[in-house]
């Protein structure tokens, strides 16, 4: 077979190696032939790609990033995209398709199927959002990132005797805001799961200053404040109709420091949770999603999207994967809780 790989959407650590693992074991155990596509959904659109053998994944195990490159094309919202897609991979002799990406790319991959396509999905993406699977590789090292932000960030606020608010990704949901606020001993986490009240943002902060402490409050990017409270600007759209979000933590320092006096400063990580090198639990889970990947395109099973369940490596339909969001549910933000202040 000639099997064709994408990675689309948003890049994070791990991707190197889920194209490493389905090239090494589908060349030398099943003998087939592989083609990269370049940067996400476009590479197929416009027939753009890149030769994909042994040689080309030799040592991007390590590396963070993708050898492919990544967009967040919607060939969706282009006039005959599909159609178009259909052409090239016919045109380029693929006759499966391996799609690595999140909630976009994937639901791009299931309207594919539909149309007759061949393709098996693989989750990525560090927000750990994709329901139907227990993690996505790219979520442990965004975390690890943030947490060693947040460690950095005890120390100058101690210093400074500031409230140091750290903005992290997580446009729907916290599951980053989560792991790294409590891994790194916040004093409020905010996420997009639970609007939050100001009044009660600012009770915390003055509480942690009376310990003669200074508080780190760790916001995800699509949280919002309950309605009324705040004013939020809305920003502009991209192709699949996300709000590029940002900015929320700089709101919340303006309004900590107007009621309560304290200075407050903010630290957006932005881009540096999904840019370097995997962590080690990234890289095993990746490299078995990519084991996964093949065997479930050799066998025809398409379709599908590999998943974690537990330690299992399972397959579920693209339809599920791609049915809703996995949001951080009310008993896990109430462990959380207990922390703040």
């Amino acid at each position: 077979m000639r099997i064709g790989v994408l990675t689309g959407g948003g890049d994070c650590p791990g991707l190197n190696a889920v194209i490493r693992a389905v090239v090494r074991k589908g060349v030398s155990v099943y003998g087939h032939e592989f083609v990269g596509f370049r940067d996400g959904w476009r590479g197929p659109l416009e027939g753009d790609t890149m030769p994909l053998d042994i040689q080309a994944v030799r040592g991007i195990l390590p590396r963070g990033g993708t050898i492919l490159g990544s967009s967040r094309t919607n060939p969706i919202k282009i006039e005959g995209g599909v159609d178009r897609i259909k052409e090239n991979l016919a045109a380029t002799g693929v006759d499966a398709l391996i799609a690595i990406g999140g909630e976009d790319t994937l639901g791009v991959a299931k309207q594919l199927y539909d149309r007759d396509v061949n393709v098996v999905g693989v989750p990525k993406t560090i927000d750990n959002d994709l329901s139907g699977t227990d993690y996505t590789f790219g979520f442990d090292t965004a975390v690890n990132i943030a947490t060693e932000a947040i460690d950095r960030l005890h120390t100058t606020a101690e210093s400074h005797h500031r409230a140091l608010i750290c903005e992290v990704m997580g446009r729907h949901a916290g599951w980053i805001a989560l792991h790294a606020g409590m891994a790194g001993g916040a004093n409020v986490i905010l996420i997009p799961e639970r609007p939050f009240d100001i009044d009660r943002v600012c009770e915390y902060v003055e509480s942690r200053f009376r310990t003669r402490y200074s508080p780190i409050l760790v916001v995800a990017e699509g949280a919002h404040p309950v309605e009324g409270q705040m004013a939020l600007q809305a920003g502009e759209l991209d192709s699949f109709g996300h709000v590029r979000l940002g900015g929320i933590g700089e709101v919340l320092a303006k309004e900590i420091e107007k009621r309560t006096g304290k200075e407050a400063r903010t630290t957006v990580l932005g881009h540096i949770q999904r840019g370097g090198t995997p962590t080690a639990y990234d890289r095993v889970l990746a490299t078995r999603f990519g084991l996964q990947a093949i065997d479930a395109v050799h066998e025809g099973d398409y379709g599908k999207m590999v998943a974690l369940r537990g330690t299992d490596m399972v397959r579920v339909g693209l339809d599920v994967a791609t049915a809703e969001l996995k949001t951080v549910p009310v008993s896990r933000y109430a462990e959380a809780e207990v922390f703040f202040g």
